[in-house]
This record gives structure tokens, C-alpha cells and sequence, in this order.
């Protein structure tokens, strides 16, 4: 049995039960239970090679799990069809991950609109959303260059507007703020934070302790398992970082 983490203070727009993943017989997740609701943020914590991105594939619907169940806005994912569950997975999240997958032939104004060019979206509001982001995000002096002309952290936080700009109802972000300087991350994480405040579910995996001590609350993942992160703990992980 997995332990229980403390439940969603919100809507469970994103719930995980008894969640397992094997591979080649080694288990990775032994059965984590996980709710994120509407106006929040999560981040789940733990050392490297522990499975929090097997985690995160699973919560975005990208990866099937060996056993237990993902619902998202009370959907059982397990129920649906493929074509239902890449429905679901389009409608529901934006992505941030760990390499940023931006499209090196378009410019950043244009890798943000990406996900607008599928499903029917409209285009219109799609490019306002578009432009009020790279607003937010501090990019708008470089909304016409190509990736190649980006640094890490103005890639990082394309990746993060091209999640948001269909206002999907969570963002799943692998370490969002790895590798950015103390400027970036903190754009990055006050967008995130922000995201969630504004009525919807953030789940982040994160090395980056003063990210987790801002989310709404911090989970450990550690020998497959879950369990809430406290305060100490964090404490004790920002002092070993900063080392």
C-alpha cells in the first residue's frame, strides 16, 4: 500500500490511486495515491533516478501505468479509447519538460501558438493569449528570434508559455527551473504559482527547494513511494543545494 499524502485543499481536478510502474521488472512507483486540486500547486521532491518524472508522465497521461488509476476532472483515463485519451490529455494539460522540445526552424512567438494549430483552437485568441504571455514572461524583445538565438532560461519559459496558452486545466512541469539563474527561476516559478492561483492545478517535479517551500504544498517520492514533505525537510534540502 502506498501512503497517504495529504488531500487536495481544492477541486481533484487531477487524482492518482494506487498508482504502479514497473520496468523490466524493477518497480519505480509502488502504489502512490496524489490529488491536486483547482488552485493548486505541487511539487513533488526526491533525489534523482527515484521516478518523480515516470510520476509526472503518468499524471499528463503520457505514460499508461502497470496498475491504478488517473482520473482528470473526474475521467477515469483508463476507460477511454486512445483517440478519447489524447482528447483528454489535450484539453487538460500543458508541458513543461525537462528539455525544452521547442521547434528550432520556428521563432518563439511561433513555438508558443504550437498547440493552438491542433484541435480546432482559435487562432485569434490563441495569439492574444500568446503575445499577454510573452508579456508576463519578459520576452517580448525576443518573441521573433529563432531558439538557437534563446538562452536556457528563455527557452525554458517559451516551453512554459507555449504550456499555458491554451489555458489548459493543469500544467505538469519537469524541473522548470533547472540549470536557470536566480532571475529565471524566479519568473518561472512566479507564472507557475500564479497559473495555480488563478484556478487551476500545477504539479512540478523539482530539485529546487525554494520552489517547493513556495508551491502550495510538497510531496517526497522516495523507494516508489509518496509522502507529504515537511518544512524541516525542505529546510534541510535548500542547505544541501546551496552547498
Amino acid at each position: 500500500m502506498g501512503v497517504d499524502v495529504v488531500p487536495s485543499r481544492g477541486d481533484g481536478l487531477l487524482r492518482l490511486r494506487k498508482v504502479m510502474k514497473e520496468y523490466d521488472g524493477e518497480t519505480i512507483l509502488a502504489g502512490c495515491d496524489l490529488d491536486v486540486g483547482a488552485g493548486e500547486s505541487v511539487a513533488v521532491v526526491g533525489a534523482s533516478g527515484e521516478g518523480k518524472s515516470t510520476l509526472l508522465s503518468i499524471a499528463g497521461l503520457l505514460l499508461t501505468p502497470s496498475a491504478g488509476t488517473v482520473l482528470v476532472d473526474g475521467t477515469d483515463a483508463s476507460r477511454l479509447s486512445d483517440q478519447g485519451l489524447s482528447a483528454l490529455r489535450a484539453r487538460a494539460f500543458g508541458f513543461v519538460f525537462q528539455h525544452t522540445q521547442l521547434v528550432g526552424s520556428l521563432r518563439a512567438i511561433d513555438n508558443i501558438l504550437v498547440p493552438a494549430c491542433f484541435g480546432g483552437a482559435d487562432m485569434a485568441a490563441a495569439a492574444e493569449r500568446a503575445a499577454a504571455l510573452i508579456e508576463l514572461l519578459g520576452l517580448s524583445h525576443r518573441a521573433n528570434h529563432f531558439p538557437h538565438q534563446l538562452s536556457v532560461g528563455q527557452k525554458r519559459r517559451v516551453a512554459l508559455a507555449r504550456a499555458m496558452v491554451l489555458s489548459p486545466l493543469a500544467i505538469v512541469a519537469d524541473e522548470p527551473t533547472n540549470d536557470l539563474d536566480s532571475a529565471s527561476a524566479g519568473i518561472v516559478e512566479e507564472a507557475l504559482l500564479g497559473y495555480a492561483d488563478e484556478g487551476h492545478a500545477v504539479l512540478v517535479a523539482t530539485h529546487d527547494m525554494a520552489l517547493a517551500r513556495s508551491a502550495s504544498r510538497a510531496v517526497r517520492l522516495r523507494d516508489g513511494r509518496l509522502a507529504p514533505a515537511g518544512d524541516a525537510e525542505l529546510e534541510e534540502g535548500a542547505r544541501r543545494c546551496s552547498r
